[in-house]
């Protein structure tokens, strides 16, 4: 029969392995970290992509309405006023449209450590 471990190589290998556990732990909270402050850049960036296009709709919509009515003549006002109206509105809906996109989170928030997740659990489970 084999003899036990002598008591100082276990606590010894048990702290080695609490050390893993702890530096696996301090990478996984630094990815997790770093995917937090992608999400907030790419929030960010879709807001100000939408405040900017509704600041273009906004805008835009009361400068063309005074230039059309008092560029154009009589007879051609509300025809000039349809054409500009709807190139500004297509404008904006195009600028919050590209804003909302960059809102959408392609593959789910977390995916990197998520997946890091499933790595280190399919490493752990028991093998047959």
């Amino acid at each position: 029969m084999s003899e036990p471990a002598p008591q100082g190589r276990l606590f010894a290998s048990l702290r080695q392995m609490l050390a893993t556990m702890v530096e696996i732990a301090q990478v996984r909270v630094q990815l997790l970290g770093n995917e937090l402050e992608q999400e907030k850049l790419r929030i960010a960036g879709g807001l100000l992509l939408a405040g900017i296009g509704v600041m273009l709709l906004s805008v835009g919509t009361v400068l063309l309405c005074a230039f059309v009515l008092m560029l154009f003549a009589e007879g051609y006002r509300l025809a000039a006023l349809a054409v500009l109206t709807l190139a500004f509105l297509a404008g904006g809906v195009l600028v919050i449209r590209a804003g909302g996109q960059k809102l959408r989170s392609p593959g789910g928030m977390f995916e990197a450590t998520l997946a890091e997740l499933a790595d280190d659990h399919s490493q752990l489970a028991p093998r047959e």
